[in-house]
C-alpha cells in the first residue's frame, strides 16, 4: 500500500488495472523475445500523471535504460491497489507492479506467482487514519462504536488494526467498512463513515481539498508498511538482467524525485482528475521529500516483513503466518553492482 503510492494515479480505478482491453493488448507482446528484434517486453502499470515513472514514460528515459539490456516497456492498464495487480501477475498479464508489504502478505497467503525484489521504507508521513476537521473524534479511543472505511487485507486495514491494538481496543469495537480506496473519498466526504484509514495517494487530496487531518499517522502507530516492487516469477527466472536494469532505474530516479519532488508533479497535464491541484502541491512535496528511495531488501527489512505477517495472523487477516523469505529476490545476486 504501495507506487510511490502518491506518484501513482490518484483517481484511476483498480478495475482499469485489469481492464480486458489493456490486458489483451499487452498479451500481443509477451515477456518472451520478439521474433523481429529479440527485445523482451516488460509490462508495467501505467504510472499516471506524477512521479519519476511518469517522467520516464514522457521523456523515454526508462525505455532507453531497458534498451541497454535488449528490453522495452509496455504500459498496461493503470496503477492502483496491489490486490488486482497481484492477480494480473499471477495470470501472466503483467510483469512488475508496486504495492505495500501488507497487501503483498495477503496475496502471498493465496497461491502467488510473483516475488519481491525492492523495498521502500514505510511512508510514515503520508499514511494514517483520517477524520474531518471539526470531528468529535480526537483520539483513537473515540473510534469505538464508529464506522471506519478501509480496504480489506492491505495498508488500510493494517493501519487501523495497528492503531486499535496500540490503544488497547478490540477490533470488534469499531465497525470496519470495506471499500475500494478509489471509491472511498465520496463516502468519507459525505459523512457516511466517521474515519478513513488510507495512504498518500488518497490522503493528500483529502487533507488539502476536503478539510481532513490525520488522527494518527504511520509514525504514530509504528507502521512497518513498506512499499515493495513485485515481479512475475517466470519473468524474473527468464530475464534477471531486465529486473536488474529496472531496479537500477527505480533507485536512481527515485533519488532524483526525492531531491526535487515538485519537478515530478503533473508530468502530462496540470488539469483534470489526475492532476495535483495547487492546494495539494505543498503537502505532496512535503510527503515526497520524507519518502525513502527504492532499495534492495536487507535482512533487517525481512525481519520487519515477518512482523507484518505475524500481525496479520494475530489479527485474523490471514489464517496462518506467511513466510515471506521464499518470495524474495536479492538484486545484488542478479549481476552487476546493486545501488
Amino acid at each position: 500500500m504501495h507506487t510511490r503510492r502518491l506518484a501513482l494515479a490518484t483517481a484511476l480505478t483498480a478495475a482499469a488495472a485489469l481492464a480486458p482491453t489493456a490486458c489483451s493488448s499487452a498479451g500481443t507482446t509477451t515477456a518472451s523475445s520478439d521474433s523481429r528484434n529479440s527485445e523482451v517486453t516488460l509490462r508495467i502499470p501505467d504510472p499516471g500523471n506524477s512521479g519519476f515513472l511518469a517522467k520516464g514514460k514522457k521523456d523515454g528515459s526508462l525505455e532507453r535504460a531497458l534498451a541497454a539490456v535488449h528490453a522495452k516497456v509496455a504500459w498496461t492498464g493503470s496503477a492502483g491497489p496491489f490486490a488486482p495487480a497481484a492477480q494480473a501477475l499471477d495470470a501472466q498479464q503483467l510483469d512488475v507492479a508496486q504495492g505495500s508489504i501488507t497487501s503483498a502478505v495477503a496475496a502471498l497467503a493465496q497461491k502467488p506467482g510473483f516475488k519481491l525484489f525492492a523495498q521502500t521504507a514505510p511512508d510514515q508521513a503520508g499514511e494514517g487514519i483520517l477524520v474531518k476537521n471539526g470531528s468529535p473524534i480526537r483520539t483513537v479511543r473515540d473510534l469505538i462504536g464508529r464506522k471506519v472505511a478501509c480496504s480489506q487485507g492491505g495498508t488500510s486495514e493494517y493501519l487501523l488494526l495497528k492503531a486499535l491494538k496500540q490503544a488497547g481496543i478490540s477490533p470488534e469495537q469499531v465497525q470496519r467498512v470495506y471499500l475500494r480506496a478509489d471509491q472511498t473519498a465520496g463516502v468519507f466526504n459525505s459523512g457516511q463513515v466517521d474515519a478513513w484509514a488510507t495512504w498518500g495517494t488518497f490522503a493528500v487530496p483529502a487533507i488539502a481539498n476536503s478539510g481532513a487531518h490525520f488522527l494518527v499517522d504511520g509514525k504514530a502507530v509504528g507502521s512497518d508498511n513498506y512499499a515493495v516492487w513485485a515481479v512475475r516469477t517466470g519473468f524474473a527466472d527468464q530475464h534477471p538482467e531486465v529486473v536488474k536494469a529496472f531496479y537500477g532505474y527505480l533507485h536512481e530516479n527515485g533519488q532524483k524525485e526525492k531531491a526535487d519532488p515538485a519537478a515530478y508533479l503533473n508530468v502530462f497535464t496540470d488539469a483534470g482528475p489526475t492532476a495535483v491541484t495547487p492546494a495539494e502541491k505543498d503537502l505532496a512535496v512535503s510527503v515526497a521529500r520524507q519518502r525513502a528511495v527504492d532499495s534492495p531488501i536487507t535482512e533487517a527489512d525481512i525481519t520487519r516483513f515477518g512482523t507484518v505477517a505475524a500481525f496479520f495472523t494475530e489479527q485474523k487477516v490471514t489464517k496462518s503466518t506467511v513466510d515471506v523469505r521464499p518470495y524474495l529476490i536479492d538484486v545484488n545476486s542478479l549481476g552487476g553492482a546493486a545501488k
